[in-house]
């Protein structure tokens, strides 16, 4: 079930645009205070509804369960966004191991530097590797010839980097588009986040097949809302927000997939940015999933969940829905 919520995707797309050409001139601070105030509006329109929609929890047709009679699935994945975070890559794996999980890292191919052993240790600690588009300057998918233009490079990536993953910047995307995509999974769509730029989520807390005839890959949508929206334009001082939607996945049997970005995690002992959240929200976060749920979760990597989905389930997106999406 697609999910939409006003304003118009027409006025989302406008609004969109010229955020985007803004952007470059605006100061950070200014581009935050901007989000803090949408949120705050928006946040009384959907209370009720958010961060648990309710629509959301039936499982796919013929549904067989996770492996091993597991409860639910739990994935955590790391979108870097700019050189800070890429630079903090291996801190934040090293947080995640230390409570015994591992994670995905999405990199932007052309937007920072990346040391050429990064992958490797990364790798070497269990982590895996995938593409977070190509630039990160909201320009993806400005039109279907810009998108082939930069798939051609990101598939360049793709092999070059021996990934099965993609992750679109800011969460938008267009599945149709995306399959052009040399991918076992696309991971740039969510089940319900009102407050993302692209306002359609796909409905579901289950992963889902994309196929539009010619080729095929596994949706993984996430489920708990971004770390970003929760502890930079929230100012939450408590991660209860993941609790609370952890707990009703786990009811339900789903998958916990959520996304934190190591550029907005204070790894370091610098004075903490505006745009930065102190480590304990998450690390309280890793202990209460490991502590109230060890040994009824199946923790996975994307790889490992579209593998399996893949070879255990064959529930599509209907072509009506598609249409909706884009």
């Amino acid at each position: 079930m697609i999910m939409s919520h006003s304003p118009s995707a027409l006025a989302t797309s406008i609004r969109n645009q010229i955020y985007y050409l803004a952007r470059p001139a605006m100061p950070r601070w200014v581009q935050i205070a901007l989000r803090r105030f949408f949120v705050k509006l928006k946040i009384k329109r959907i209370a009720q509804e958010w961060p648990i929609h309710e629509n959301s929890a039936p499982p796919p047709p013929q549904w067989k369960g996770w492996p091993d009679n597991k409860q639910f699935a739990f994935v955590i994945t790391h979108d870097v966004e700019l050189q800070i975070g890429c630079d903090r890559a291996i801190k934040l794996a090293e947080l995640d191991r230390s409570f015994g999980f591992t994670s995905s890292f999405n990199f932007v191919p052309e937007r920072y530097t990346i040391d050429p052993s990064l992958f490797e240790k990364l790798q070497a600690m269990g982590c895996e590797i995938g593409i977070h588009g190509l630039k990160h300057d909201g320009r993806l998918y400005e039109t279907h010839n810009t998108f082939n233009a930069r798939a051609k490079k990101i598939n360049d990536y793709i092999k070059q980097w021996n990934v099965t993953g993609f992750r679109s910047p800011s969460m938008h995307y267009n599945l149709e588009w995306i399959a052009d995509l040399d991918i076992n999974y696309d991971a740039s769509t969510f089940e319900f986040d009102p407050f993302e730029p692209q306002i359609r989520g796909v409905g579901t807390i289950f992963p889902f097949i994309f196929n539009n005839h010619t080729k095929s890959y596994v949706e993984l949508p996430y489920t708990l809302p971004q770390d970003f929206t929760v502890f930079i334009l929230m100012q939450e001082k408590s991660p209860q927000l993941w609790k609370k939607k952890l707990d009703w996945i786990a009811e339900h049997g789903g998958m916990a997939l959520f996304i934190t970005h190591p550029d907005y995690i204070a790894l370091d002992s610098s004075p903490r940015r505006l745009d930065e959240y102190p480590p304990e929200l998450y690390s309280d976060f890793l202990r209460y999933v490991k502590e109230r749920y060890e040994g009824r979760y199946w923790h996975a990597l994307p790889k490992e969940i579209s593998r399996f989905w893949k070879e255990n389930y064959s529930n599509t997106l209907a072509p009506e829905k598609l249409e909706e999406l884009n």
